[in-house]
């Protein structure tokens, strides 16, 4: 489902990503680890053109992102080529970034009826069944200022299940909340992944990594340093550096 292939990305000299190889297969849950400034969140957003990468290759579910190949020569998207393929991949960052003018239905709707064109009362009986689906069935009206961290974040996800996304990335969803709201999250994202949606997941829940995932990436300084079986990197790390990472947050 997803592929990279020396995927590069900087800022000025600022290396972020610095040759990212990693293939996602499809229904596979992929949890990225490591520590604040190693890229994780950067190449999140490279896998649907939020960010372009400066060197390298990404596909996602076989076309390349961003770009389409002419014999040698890779040609840039427009940005209305990129959009229409965005739509197919999910996305929930760590700050909700919810339309705050729109109750929690709104939110869900928006985008269906505003760039697929379905048409209201149909997305409306769809985002309904999202909410549902989410345990916010009795928050369909209500604004995200009525809702909690945990609530919000929930709204979010059906947002972005809404458009019948192929892939699901999820930037540290989980990070912003307190506490007591990050299980009611993450019981979301594991039905999800019982369903068998494809998901590439910056997390710091080791517990939830080694549960629910079928692999682990520690990144640092813009590379791949390990990657294996969830329970096999935390339990038995073999490089230094995660070892020296997850001593810390264990």
């Amino acid at each position: 489902m997803v592929r990279a292939e020396g995927v590069c990305k900087h800022y000025g000299r600022l290396e972020v990503l610095k040759g990212i190889d990693l293939e996602v297969a499809p229904r596979e849950v992929m949890c990225v680890i490591g520590p604040s400034g190693s890229g994780k969140s950067t190449f999140l957003r490279c896998i649907n053109h939020l960010e372009k990468v400066n060197a390298g290759k990404l596909w996602v579910d076989g076309e390349l992102v961003g770009y389409r190949q002419h014999g040698d020569k890779l040609h840039e998207l427009r940005e209305h080529e990129v959009a229409e393929k965005r739509r197919e991949i999910g996305m929930v960052f760590q700050r909700f970034n919810l339309f705050p003018h729109m109750t929690a239905l709104g939110n869900v709707i928006e985008a269906p009826v505003q760039v697929k064109g379905i048409p209201k009362a149909e997305a409306k009986q769809q985002g309904e069944d999202l909410l549902t689906r989410v345990g916010l069935a009795d928050k369909a009206d209500a604004y995200p200022n009525q809702l909690s961290g945990g609530q919000q974040q929930r709204v979010a996800i059906a947002r972005a299940l809404a458009m019948k996304p192929k892939l699901m990335l999820f930037d540290e969803p989980t990070s912003a909340l307190d506490p007591e709201l990050v299980g009611e999250v993450l019981a979301v994202m594991r039905g999800l992944a019982e369903d068998g949606m494809t998901m590439v997941l910056v997390t710091h829940e080791m517990g939830f990594a080694r549960e629910v995932g079928d692999s682990l990436v520690f990144m640092d300084g813009g590379v791949v340093v390990e990657k294996g079986k969830p329970r096999d990197v935390i339990s038995n790390p073999q490089h230094e550096r995660t070892q020296s990472f997850l001593a810390k947050v264990l």
